[in-house]
């Protein structure tokens, strides 16, 4: 670790138990944010290229009981 970060360390145990609780969610949240905008842009792609497919005829839709019939013989 660098300098910077022991200092942040140092000054984080210095915090009371439920203010270090809450620094950590703060930190963890901003870490799953990250990802999260990541997965909701790989379905932005994904859903953009579906339409794109169903609207140029190189796929077709399957009904919901036809889609619900495969899922449940799995």
């Amino acid at each position: 670790m660098n300098a910077r970060i022991n200092h942040l360390i140092d000054e984080a145990l210095t915090l009371k138990h439920d203010e270090r609780s809450a620094l950590v969610v703060a930190l963890l949240d901003s870490l799953d944010s990250d990802k999260q905008t990541e997965i909701e842009s790989a379905w932005a792609i994904e859903i953009a290229q579906r339409k794109s497919e169903l609207a140029n005829g190189t796929t077709k839709a399957t009904d919901w009981q036809q889609a619900k019939a495969k899922i449940l013989a799995l």
